[in-house]
């Protein structure tokens, strides 16, 4: 079901379960990248660390089970895979699973890793359609199915590693994924942490009234009609070919040096995360393509994640599916940094924040430990209430 490959192995070509590469050199190929580029990039990125971890490709099968439907309306019936990694741990150590978010894989959180694993049994994983997981081509063609594309290959990844009772976090869209999750299968997570987690806002909401005045100007309308076209923004990346890797290089550059605090990312971390996200980024289009399903134009999320019941009309409410707060059954903690764009006000539970961007746990890694660790305090401490908030934190 699985194949294994340790931090000593680093110097090892590839896994067995990736393509061969391509008899085309990098250098000659419009794209260059592939499958094992991700896996290698993968590895280089990871390679600093400290604590020892197992890389594997954990086989889902080709879809549901008791379902007709391939992951998903596939035109092949192979099975697919979800790249994970696992950290050593203590025993007895509680479990965390982290899920990366739109446009990101599991190694976006490669600056947390090792805090992390020191407390938990840390377990990331790549969702179906990024990363280094498998690809498929990607056919859903109505929300209901996009969804059905990540909660339920995430099920079946849970089922092949045989996990329950563990802590789900996910970012932004990974959030999404995660929330969702939970409320349809709240029996197997203990505690949800959503870091600055899309789909908490809808086009119903008042603040979206900047959105219909931006649709009406020329460029709001272009833009609007991109969104709905599936244009995302990694078909530029490879469209410009060789040239992808400079622009990623720019784009990471700018992101992660304007919003760090504290520790910035060093010269060698900024060049193994530019050349990890260039080659998830350029890799065969697959679940990218949720965008527009999941969300309407400016990230509003087509069936919203949670909405309390006072002041929503009922009938909008069941129209769009929006459960209300007593089916959230699992203790959740929201995470956002000041800086981040998404829309906390959405959440209608208490959040913690910090000073940080939307990648909070790349901008200040050291709040973010802070605040997962206490949000789990109950998992950790012997007396979980004496705890007090940390310093740098905001709860509200």
């Amino acid at each position: 079901m699985a194949e294994e490959i340790t931090k000593a192995e680093l110097g090892s070509s590839s896994s067995s379960t990736t393509k061969s590469k391509s008899l085309w050199p990098s250098l000659l190929r419009w794209i260059p990248t592939s499958t094992d580029h991700i896996i290698d990039a993968e590895k280089r990125l990871l390679s600093s660390l400290k604590t020892p971890y197992v890389q594997e490709q954990v086989n889902i099968g080709s879809g549901p089970p008791g379902s007709k439907v391939r992951w998903f309306r596939s035109a092949s019936n192979e099975p697919r895979f979800i790249n994970t990694v696992t950290f050593d741990s203590k025993v007895d150590s509680p479990t965390l699973v982290m899920v990366h978010g739109y446009g990101a894989s599991q190694g976006f959180f490669f600056r947390n890793f090792d805090a992390l694993a020191s407390r938990f049994r840390v377990i990331a994983i790549d969702q179906l359609g990024w990363g280094g997981s498998s690809r498929p081509d990607f056919t859903c063609k109505s929300t209901e199915e996009t969804e059905a594309w990540f909660i339920d290959s995430f099920e079946e990844w849970r089922k092949a590693k045989n996990l329950s009772n563990f802590i789900l976090l996910g970012h932004s869209f990974g959030g999404y994924v995660a929330a969702k999750y939970a409320l349809k299968h709240p029996e197997h997570v203990q505690h949800l942490i959503l870091v600055g987690p899309a789909g908490f806002s809808s086009e119903s909401d008042g603040k979206s009234e900047w959105l219909i005045r931006f649709r009406a100007t020329w460029k709001g309308a272009v833009l609007n009609h991109l969104w709905e076209s599936n244009f995302t923004p990694q078909k530029i990346v490879r469209g410009i070919g060789p040239w992808g890797p400079d622009l990623v290089r720019k784009y990471t550059s700018a992101r992660f040096g304007s919003h760090s605090t504290g520790d910035v990312l060093t010269e060698q971390e900024s060049q193994l995360l530019t050349d990890y996200v260039y080659h998830t980024l350029a890799a065969k289009a697959s679940g990218e393509l949720c965008l527009k399903y999941i969300f309407a134009f400016g990230a509003f999320a087509r069936l919203p994640l949670l909405q309390s019941s006072q002041g929503v009309n009922p009938k909008i409410q069941q129209h769009n599916k929006i459960p209300p707060v007593a089916e959230w059954k699992v203790p959740t903690t929201f995470i956002y940094g000041f800086q981040d764009w998404m829309n906390y006000q959405g959440a209608q539970e208490a959040r913690t924040q910090m000073e940080a961007g939307h990648f909070v746990f790349i901008d200040n890694p050291s709040g973010f430990h802070k605040a997962v660790l206490y949000a789990c305090r109950r998992f950790l401490v012997p007396d979980p209430d004496s705890e007090s908030l940390p310093g740098g934190l905001t709860s509200a």
